[in-house]
């Protein structure tokens, strides 16, 4: 379904680690820590800070904070600052295949959905409650299970 590149990824596990920082970090830790390669991250940084999800300070106390509160930025927020728009275009389905065309923009938006209603914040409790530092995929179903089955009761 949706692709997520990997400058979006690692733009979403920067802000992650931002998320769960209680002080500044600089660019170097967030790389080392995320496994983002340094030129990368410094770039994906400096998207962030322009679109004015992160502020930024130069010097020994300075580093990268997030902008807003975690509980205020989504998964969507970022994605759009990463990847741009994130409707994708009307797809071609010639003839009978012509109700395609539908059902992949209900799919677009049911993503959209998702992704905007799960904050950084729930992020950084779901690998806290779990107790890893790293937040694997595993870890992540419960707060997107969650939010589907409140978005689709039984």
């Amino acid at each position: 379904m949706m692709r997520i590149s990997a400058r979006t990824q690692y733009a979403l596990r920067a802000m992650v680690a931002l998320a769960a920082a209680d002080n500044p970090i600089h660019a170097e830790r967030i790389a080392a820590t995320q496994d983002i390669p340094r030129r990368f991250c410094d770039n994906i940084l400096l998207q962030l800070r322009r679109a004015g999800l992160i502020h930024s300070q130069r010097g020994p106390d300075g580093g990268y904070w997030l902008a807003h509160p975690a509980e205020k930025i989504t998964l969507a927020d970022v994605i759009r600052v990463s990847e741009g728009v994130t409707e994708g275009g009307a797809e071609y389905f010639p003839g009978v295949a012509a109700p395609l065309a539908d059902i992949w923009a209900e799919i677009r938006q049911h993503q959209h959905a998702l992704l905007s209603e799960i904050t950084l914040a729930q992020i950084v409790a779901t690998s806290r409650c779990d107790n890893h530092p790293a937040t694997p995929a595993d870890h992540r179903e419960p707060v997107v299970r969650e939010k589907i089955q409140r978005s689709h009761p039984a």
